[in-house]
């Protein structure tokens, strides 16, 4: 019975420790812009930090814009890649069809440091333009601290 009791007060102290939440992308290549923009939402509110640990490409850099700079960091792995929406080649018989619509939307939720690389780099356009980890991307994230 002592074990028991000393198990079941064990496990109610780890149930009462706070877990570390946070979302670690390693390989995202994007996909459907309202799918990440409610997942961000739901990072963003839980106040999750984000590890860049990889490719995060297309939709996924929403998440520079939807969840606060200071809860994201980037690895030496980490890199971002940005080009125009575009339309589902589903739809379109396999064809990229850019939406200016979709893009707008996207630049609207990027931070001005975001703004400013894509600009520099020729806006965005058809092909996707990375950013891979080092001093550019670090002007726009800081590098993930070794606790993370």
């Amino acid at each position: 019975m002592r074990i028991t009791l000393l198990s079941l007060l064990l496990l109610c102290l780890a149930a009462a420790t706070p877990a570390r939440a946070e979302l670690h992308i390693t390989r995202d290549h994007g996909g459907y812009v309202e799918e990440y923009k409610t997942k961000y939402k739901r990072v963003r509110e839980k106040g999750e930090r984000v590890i860049i640990d990889g490719i995060c490409n297309s939709a996924c850099t929403l998440v520079l814009g939807m969840v606060p700079m200071n809860k994201i960091c980037v690895t030496p792995r980490a890199s971002l890649g940005f080009h125009q929406a575009y339309y589902d080649k589903a739809f379109t018989f396999g064809i990229k069809v850019t939406s200016s619509e979709g893009t707008s939307d996207l630049m609207s939720y990027y931070p001005d440091k975001v703004k400013d690389w894509i600009r520099r780099n020729g806006g965005l356009t058809t092909d996707m333009k990375k950013i891979k980890n080092g001093v550019e991307l670090w002007k726009i994230i800081d590098p993930c601290p070794e606790e993370w």
